[in-house]
């Protein structure tokens, strides 16, 4: 068998013309069933592989969607890559991924590249989204979704789920296992929308069970662990020691789980921790980590399928959608009472 069996070879052993060949391939135009059984049955025995420009040029499709991602390692980002890619299989379409390191100059290049590509689409998950890239992707032409901190600011398709009022359960749920003096550390230095949801959640818990808000238990990280640990053991050098620390993200809850250790305190029993997202090793870690569950894998799947329904011209109920959240109890909260 030849490696590089090409369409007139197939149409010639077919004994069809090389336009019977493609459109069997593209199904672009219809061919009686004897002969499209004889192509497909050639296919088979030559392992013929059409060539995806070729083919992308006769049916104005390329099945190739952009995936523009902030950082790779970011567990975050895995688990809502997972959903992405599913759908996207559901479908019959690949992904391009494109990974900007959080470099807003490198994000744009990437959304360069993947137009480059022929994507028909693009999904970008960002830390910051700017009005530069949204106006360069429309400008494309192309159909896009967003998961984003900041895309909620902008009339554009996003997909999240409802920061302030899951910020506001769990710092309720907090206080409702006796806790007072609760440090909140949020992942962003940046006045985004998002992070003024979270702080506008926390605060609200706060008034409605008649607890003073003490803004030296507000501290501004990160999403790191490294982050994480820098921002509890700044508490707890400035000798604030509170009775729960909630971090608004789970690896940075777990880099404040350590430093609360490294610093001679047993979590839960000195001081609690509470999470947000509820990724993998949330589970994972000793103590596991109570913590706020987003949908991450649906929120991929349903940016990815609006993306699709875009392409394919189908209407859209809501351009932005909101996923259910929920309050996942594990080891790392102690009750107070």
């Amino acid at each position: 068998m030849k490696n590089n069996i090409t369409i007139k070879d197939v149409a010639k052993q077919a004994g069809v013309s090389i336009s019977t060949v493609s459109r069997v391939i593209n199904d672009s135009k219809p061919v009686t069933d004897e002969v499209k059984q004889k192509v497909l049955d050639v296919i088979k025995e030559t392992g013929y592989i059409p060539n995806p420009l070729a083919r992308s040029l006769v049916t104005k499709k390329s099945q190739l969607i952009g995936v523009i991602v902030p950082e790779l390692s970011d567990s975050f980002v895995n688990e809502i890559l997972n959903g992405i890619e599913e759908v996207a299989k559901m479908y019959d379409y690949d992904i391009l991924l494109a990974n900007t390191y959080s470099n807003k100059e490198q994000e744009l290049k990437s959304i360069n590249l993947l137009r480059a590509k022929q994507v028909e689409g693009i999904v970008m998950i960002s830390w910051k989204v700017e009005e530069e890239h949204i106006n360069y992707i429309q400008s494309c032409g192309m159909p896009a979704t967003y998961i984003s901190k900041t895309a909620r600011n902008y009339d554009i398709h996003t997909v999240s789920t409802s920061n302030k009022e899951a910020t506001y359960d769990m710092t309720k749920y907090l206080i409702n296992k006796g806790h007072e003096k609760i440090a909140f550390i949020m992942t962003s230095k940046d006045d985004t929308v998002l992070e003024m949801e979270r702080l506008s959640g926390y605060e609200e818990a706060l008034s409605e069970n008649n607890i003073k808000l003490d803004k030296s238990l507000i501290k501004n990280g990160g999403t790191t662990y490294e982050t994480g640990y820098e921002s509890m053991k700044e508490l707890l050098d400035e000798g604030i020691i509170p009775h729960v620390a909630f971090v608004t993200g789970d690896e940075a809850a777990i880099g404040a789980i350590n430093a609360i250790c490294d610093a001679g305190y047993k979590v839960p029993e000195d001081i609690s921790v509470a999470g947000f997202n509820d990724v993998k090793i949330a589970k994972m870690y000793r103590p596991k980590l109570t913590t706020v569950n987003q949908p991450l894998y649906d929120m991929g799947a349903v940016a990815m399928r609006m993306v699709i329904k875009m392409i394919n011209k189908e209407a859209l109920e809501n351009k932005k959608i909101e996923l259910p959240y929920r309050i996942v109890e594990r080891e790392s909260v102690i009750d107070r009472k």
